[in-house]
């Protein structure tokens, strides 16, 4: 693949330019990080803008586009974070109402509260977790037929644990009643390049954003702003330049356009050659360990179904030299790619085996998850930015949920900003170990 932004930036670093611009580091190299200020510039004289590429940043994205098969892509050096930003202004700039699977991410609630949505919730079927259940396409087929005004649906998949919902059930849904689908897809940029794809747009959401960092071999903040309908391509850029940093990396564009050089030269090899791998570590600890089911490279244990605590396993294996994706008492989840070398899961079998050895074991347990809609008292903007102040947990029964204070990951939303907080709502805040809220004044 042609790689235009990674030229630029190795031919400016060679060429020994007096640099009397942005960024104060001047290429200079300083330290072991220092080996990348030669190639991070600003937007000098033939590298283009991001939000108004027309040069090497725009040959760089039509080319990813063509390796996912969209109609157009872009890119954001803010992670997927600027690219709901830039969706969700995309909707509000159309006039389109927005339907919401609840279990979205933080960010989603804090470009609502910028944008003045107040998004309509589509309550999960809880799988034991708040970060999982199933995306019911009947109820948000009853939702949408309720609706007079122009909509849009979102939802996340894969949600944190690996789950994916029915996207093509819920695309037919959706364009049945003149709606889109939106999907939040930032732990499936790889997903396109299975055997057969698996990704949202191939699927038939109209809009996806991917976080390339969390899934292919690109630098943290680097994501893709995928569509499907070329009439919003503009729309979404504007949306996501009012949200944008007007400095973007050029390190992580230029890691985006490696991604790309790695989809186009690797990815589906790494990927066949690393799922008997994934199916082999489970089928090694078949009758001990229960695992979800979903996107294979979330390995994710069923901790307290299979009798084990998942944060005592979790801190067993950083024992062993193994860092987990995340833990609590129900889940461990651990977070591999298809770069990940073959070594490492042969390295994760024999520290999770010596994790079990050494753990309590504890009565198999599916402990229920339930979650009621909370009753809403504001907007999520007026509550969002009301005066407030932060509060105990155990103090806040009635109290009104101001800023959203989860923590990330998984950054999932209990209350939303402008719910009345109940007793069953703080119950589910301690079971999470959230252990003070924000509140309005």
């Amino acid at each position: 693949m042609e790689t235009p932004i990674i030229d630029l930036l190795e031919k400016y670093a060679g060429a020994g330019t007096l640099r009397c611009h942005m960024p104060g580091h001047k290429g200079c190299r300083r330290r072991a990080v220092g080996e990348v200020f030669p190639l991070d510039i600003t937007e000098i004289k033939g590298a283009d803008s991001l939000f108004e590429a027309s040069g090497i940043i725009r040959r760089s994205e039509k080319l990813i586009s063509g390796l996912y098969g969209t109609a157009d892509t872009l890119f954001s050096a803010g992670g997927s974070t600027l690219c709901i930003q830039g969706m969700l202004a995309a909707m509000k700039l159309t006039g389109r109402h927005v339907i919401a699977a609840r279990n979205v991410h933080r960010a989603f609630l804090n470009a609502a509260a910028l944008l003045d949505i107040q998004p309509e919730w589509l309550m999960p079927e809880y799988s034991g977790s708040l970060l999982t259940g199933e995306i019911s396409p009947e109820r948000a087929e009853e939702m949408l037929c309720k609706q007079k005004d122009p909509a849009c649906l979102y939802v996340t998949s894969p949600d944190y644990t690996g789950k994916c919902a029915d996207i093509k059930a819920l695309a037919e849904v959706c364009h049945r009643h003149g709606a889109l689908l939106i999907v939040d897809n930032a732990h499936g940029a790889h997903l396109h390049f299975f055997p057969e794809s698996r990704h949202p747009i191939a699927l038939g959401a109209d809009m996806c954003c991917d976080s390339a960092h969390k899934m292919l071999p690109a630098l943290t903040g680097g994501a893709f702003l995928h569509t499907a309908r070329p009439e919003l391509a503009g729309l979404l850029r504007q949306g996501m330049s009012m949200f944008g940093s007007t400095s973007p990396s050029y390190l992580i564009m230029g890691s985006l356009e490696l991604c790309g050089e790695y989809i186009e030269e690797e990815i589906r090899g790494d990927i066949l050659r690393r799922l008997p791998l994934i199916s082999g570590l489970k089928e090694s600890f078949s009758g001990r360990l229960k695992f979800a089911e979903g996107e294979p490279f979330h390995i994710t244990v069923k901790a307290a179904e299979s009798g084990f605590d998942g944060d005592e396993l979790g801190e067993l294996l950083r024992k062993n030299g193994v860092e987990c994706e995340y833990s609590d008492r129900e889940l461990l989840i651990l977070l591999m790619s298809p770069v990940s070398p073959e070594k490492d899961f042969t390295r994760l079998k024999e520290a999770l085996e010596r994790a079990l050895s050494q753990a309590k074991r504890h009565k198999a347990s599916t402990e229920p998850f339930a979650m009621e809609l909370p009753r809403k008292a504001m907007t999520i903007r007026q509550a969002a930015l009301s005066p407030c102040r932060e509060i105990p947990v155990e103090e806040a029964q009635g109290r009104i949920c101001a800023s959203v204070k989860v923590p990330c990951p998984p950054a999932i939303p209990i209350a939303a900003s402008g719910e009345v907080i109940s007793a069953e709502t703080i119950n589910i805040f301690k079971r999470y170990g959230i252990s003070s809220v924000i509140v309005v004044e």
